[in-house]
């Protein structure tokens, strides 16, 4: 049976990487119908915190990561470790220095097939001693490593390219301990647009801080799974059922995978298109704070539904409408709002705005309609300044319909106000 693990040092949150080998591990697993195993290395007792611990927790649960079984803990796997040291101290494989173990890694070159790069060879002639255990007792990380993959019954090792540097030290570990090691897959690093290693100006960010950028989960995994992998036929939005389906480690890329934000906003907003109405409300409900009467917050709902790409964009246009006060760019106010004639024609606008009984998109465009044909103008001569000068904005959804969600006192007071103001 596919046994995969995912083991996450909580020195740190979850960012972007340790997410897509996280999900890259689970995939494979859910692909093979094996077990996915959740592993936390916490033996540096020093940078070790619980709250990195609980935000990691809660990242994979929020991407839908679910394991199989854990999470295990290295800090209570001591005896484990201890007990595997002193089987390679007695076979002079290794021997003590003080309360330390070291290990003597045989001098001979060590050949091993990677799923991702084919065959591999390391001459270990030039690392001579690998620390096992060190003189606080604790496990070295490659040693804890080879023992948890060992005693967990790892069958595949899905893990970064950056560890490649570790598995012929780990291969020489399994070989004095009489364990054939697991299969290796390295997946490539995440790189940044100018093609350097992924730092917090390039996206290398915590996953907990895209969901309060108001990501979707679906959307989050299935960008993660395209850095580095694709499903072979040019397909890019997929759910996660789909990208179970098609996951297979052949189709792993080589080289590094360059992150784009662009591209996750795009896949984002596609993610919120394809959700029914009912979904994405629910699912805004619960992210913004805005307390709004359910039949207006639908008909709010439906008319941004296919406009936004993030749940905070969809929270900005929300906060044109409840709040008190609208802010003006002021490019906004140069292009469209100081005009007299603009403002003299903003007037009489909310003259035959408040005269209207059933302010619905239907009347409300009617009257417009006619004062643009009365005063001989253009239709985006009324609409833009009057989006502006209600909204603040130069773009949103349909002008109409903006206004009557509005509503009649709250669209009148705001063209009282700047015509006023913008004298």
């Amino acid at each position: 049976m596919v046994r995969v693990r995912f083991a996450p040092s909580p020195t740190g949150n979850l960012h972007i990487g340790s997410a897509r080998t996280a999900l890259f591990n689970w995939l494979y697993a859910r692909a093979q119908s094996g077990k996915f195993i959740l592993r936390i290395e916490d033996t540096d007792k020093n940078r070790s915190d619980q709250t990195y611990l609980k935000e990691i927790i809660s990242s994979l649960e929020w991407l839908g990561l679910d394991w199989d079984e854990g999470p295990y803990f290295q800090s209570k796997r001591q005896d484990i470790y201890l007990a595997y040291a002193d089987k390679l101290l007695k076979q002079g494989a290794a021997y003590k220095d003080g309360e330390a173990v070291i290990f003597k890694v045989p001098p001979e070159k060590v050949k091993f097939y990677d799923l991702v790069h084919d065959e591999i060879e390391v001459d270990n002639t030039l690392i001579g001693e690998l620390v096992l255990i060190k003189s606080d007792r604790t496990p070295a990380y490659n040693f804890a490593c080879v023992v948890d993959d060992i005693d967990m019954k790892i069958s595949h090792v899905i893990r970064g390219d950056d560890h490649i540097s570790n598995t012929n030290k780990q291969i020489a570990l399994y070989a004095s301990l009489g364990v054939k090691p697991p299969k290796f897959a390295h997946i490539p690093l995440i790189l940044a647009p100018d093609k350097s290693r992924l730092s917090k100006r390039f996206g290398a960010v915590a996953i907990s801080q895209y969901k309060e950028k108001g990501y979707m989960p679906e959307a989050m995994v299935n960008y993660l799974a395209l850095l580095g992998w694709s499903p072979g036929d040019n397909m890019e939005f997929m759910d996660t059922p789909q990208i179970i389906k098609r996951f297979t480690l052949k189709r792993v890329n080589k080289r590094g995978a360059e992150f784009d934000e662009d591209k996750l906003r795009w896949l984002n907003g596609e993610h919120i298109r394809k959700m029914d109405l009912d979904s994405f409300i629910k699912v805004t409900s619960g992210f913004i704070k805005d307390k709004c009467e359910s039949d207006w917050f639908k008909r709010f709902a439906e008319l941004y539904h296919g406009r936004v790409k993030t749940l905070v964009e969809f929270r900005d246009e929300l906060s044109v409408f409840v709040k008190d006060e609208v802010s003006y760019r002021e490019e906004d106010v140069e292009k469209f709002l100081k005009d007299e004639k603009v403002l003299g024609m903003l007037r009489s606008v909310k003259e035959r705005l408040e005269n209207i009984k059933d302010f619905t998109p239907l009347n409300i465009e009617s009257e417009a309609r006619a004062l643009i044909k009365e005063l001989g103008l253009k239709g985006g001569d009324l609409i833009h300044p009057l989006r502006v000068a209600v909204t603040g904005k130069s773009v949103s959804a349909g002008i109409f319909e903006v206004l009557a969600l509005l509503g009649k006192e709250k669209t009148t007071q705001r063209l009282d106000k700047v015509t006023k103001i913008t004298r």
